[in-house]
């Protein structure tokens, strides 16, 4: 073997060792840094069932949402019966989203009545419960979902609606809150939905111990401001109960906004309720 022979023979190795090293830790031996999770868009909109003209409102909710382009959307008061298609479907097929439906009401019964979440997320896992008190008729939904291979625990509900209803509501939130920690585990988690108070009443103690209302965390003069979800042309009083919690220590948020709150040129309203539109992202 010649000289130069032998010389590549030991040096070849310990080049190649070199390239793959330098191909694995980047430019100068330096490891590049991870990028930061992507952001995550979710809306939370009571749709007022089939009142108030909603072959005039469909449209309206759907070029709203359409235009914010969000991740997640939950809906409440979503109706179906013999004549109307699943509202929640309606929408979703107009925008490309997957749809999960809920209802207490049974599967195969015409007239439904629920909440949904739409996605364009992978989904990992469904479920739902039935809330405590069972006369209330009122549910939680859950999914799990992949946001860049991180999985996302996703909750929506629809509580109890009376003004003097807080021990109801509060009896609620603590079953929820059972089932929350049954199939969540330790997957970051947001609920999400019209809760009929704002986040500071005193039923949703148990929640704010564990969760932020995301707008009130960017606009904490918001209540005091007199920001409302209820529309003031259907109600005669102003309270902000359209609302997305975000687990504590799990989530940055970076935005929040009342949003589907403009009516068309002739004063038609997408739904009685404002919706709420967070942008979040989850901490590494």
């Amino acid at each position: 073997m010649s000289p130069l022979s032998r010389l590549m023979r030991h040096c070849l190795p310990a080049a190649l060792s070199l390239l793959v090293l330098a191909a694995c830790t980047g430019t100068g031996g330096t490891k590049p840094e991870p990028a930061p999770p992507r952001t995550l868009d979710v809306v939370t909109l009571n749709i007022y069932h089939d009142k108030a003209d909603w072959p005039k409102r469909l449209p309206l909710i759907v070029a709203q949402l359409g235009a914010l382009d969000p991740d997640i959307i939950a809906l409440q008061e979503v109706l179906q019966t013999e004549a109307l298609h699943n509202q929640a479907q309606t929408i979703a097929a107009e925008l490309g989203y997957t749809v999960q439906f809920v209802s207490t009401d049974p599967a195969d019964q015409a007239h439904r009545y629920g909440n949904a979440l739409l996605t364009r997320l992978p989904v990992k896992a469904q479920d739902w419960h039935r809330l405590q008190p069972h006369d209330d008729s009122r549910s939680i939904g859950h999914a799990r979902l992949d946001i860049d291979g991180r999985p996302l625990d996703v909750y929506f509900t629809h509580l109890h609606w009376t003004l003097e209803g807080g021990a109801i509501r509060e009896v609620q939130v603590a079953d929820a809150l059972d089932f929350v920690a049954r199939t969540s585990g330790d997957v970051p988690s947001l609920i999400l939905g019209d809760f009929n108070s704002p986040a500071s009443a005193p039923e949703f103690a148990a929640l704010r111990a564990r969760y932020i209302d995301a707008y009130g965390a960017r606009h904490p003069e918001a209540d005091g401001a007199g920001v409302t979800t209820l529309n003031p042309h259907f109600f005669d009083y102003r309270s902000r109960i359209d609302l997305v919690f975000a687990q504590q220590g799990r989530f940055e948020i970076e935005d929040a906004q009342v949003v589907l709150d403009t009516p068309d040129a002739e004063g038609t309203w997408p739904s009685d309720h404002f919706g709420t539109w967070v942008r979040l992202r989850l901490r590494p």
